[in-house]
């Protein structure tokens, strides 16, 4: 028999007034994936969680969780998610425990069988000791993780992260991330997240990449990355349009402007990084040469970097 993908979004459309969120965006997760939705501010991760999160209806096209349409479904659906949001949704003034105590109610939990949740959704992200304490006195760390026992109090198949690293040093990120690692491998939980963090999607299995309200990448990071091959070069300079110009036409060079900076991708980059310097020397204030980032497939997918600024 197949298998029935964890998510399923089907050529979706979203549209607040005349303003278009999402534009046919399409896409599978399959059961155990860490999947991420990559892109910056005003891409359409935000409406598509709301949508995963059944906040939201689609204006067309469908979404399903397990099969089950967000729509249609969305009791169903809700009992086989878990959601964190960006926003902290925890009682300040209230314990750990108390925290979670309520919302194991929300979900008919009771007595011993709710205190066994607890217990368990705490060991999970090892914050049994810390059940007494009082959600004001902890870390911005130790909050997400108190959130992520939250979202695990009904034993959900499919975890929805908002941004999960927003807010949060790189350190706590890190052992965060370790806690999401742990629930896939040990649990079989699926994992789907937003971030704009290019490092946080690196550690994601596949990755659909949006840009004001479509779908323009899809895949895991390293192919996504193996697209582009070549070394990329970046040169900041006191011209960065006339030189771009300057290398189109004298060295044959697909050079462009993106972020502020002229760039290009070549097999030999250092050795053309080297003689451009040589051949422009003052007008070139800083260049360097890497291995394709992320941030270099979604400035060559969109022709502008994560700020918006556009590719000329």
């Amino acid at each position: 028999m197949p298998v029935v993908p964890a998510v399923e979004v089907s050529n979706v459309v979203f549209r607040y007034g005349d303003a278009v969120a999402l534009d046919g965006v399409g896409f599978t997760v399959r059961p155990g994936e860490i999947f991420g939705l990559l892109g910056p501010n005003g891409g359409g991760k935000t409406t598509l969680f709301r949508i995963l999160s059944t906040l939201l209806a689609p204006g067309s096209g469908a979404a399903r969780i397990f099969g089950w349409d967000v729509t249609k479904e969305a009791l169903k659906v809700r009992g086989q998610i878990g959601v964190v949001f960006q926003n902290q949704s925890l009682d300040r003034r209230l314990s750990v425990v108390e925290n979670l105590v309520h919302q194991g109610r929300l979900h008919g939990l009771r007595g011993a069988a709710l205190t066994r949740r607890i217990d368990e959704a705490l060991d999970k992200v090892r914050l049994g000791e810390r059940r007494g304490e009082r959600i004001e006195t902890l870390s911005g760390g130790l909050r997400r993780r108190v959130e992520l026992a939250k979202s695990l109090l009904h034993r959900p198949r499919l975890l929805l992260l908002d941004e999960p690293g927003t807010g949060i040093d790189p350190g706590m990120r890190r052992e965060f991330w370790k806690h999401i690692e742990d629930l896939r491998s040990v649990e079989g939980v699926t994992v789907l997240l937003t971030t704009h963090l290019l490092d946080e999607a690196d550690n994601c299995d596949r990755l659909a990449i949006l840009d004001r309200g479509k779908l323009i990448g899809e895949g895991a990071p390293s192919a996504l990355k193996d697209e582009i091959g070549d070394e990329v070069v970046s040169l900041v300079a006191s011209e960065p349009r006339g030189l771009a110009e300057r290398l189109r036409r004298e060295f044959s060079i697909e050079a462009y402007v993106a972020a502020g900076a002229v760039r290009f991708e070549h097999p030999e980059g250092s050795k053309w990084a080297a003689r451009i310097m040589e051949e422009f020397g003052p007008r070139i204030e800083s260049a360097t040469v890497s291995r394709p980032s992320l941030a270099d497939v979604f400035i060559r997918k969109t022709g502008h970097g994560f700020n918006g600024g556009q590719a000329v």
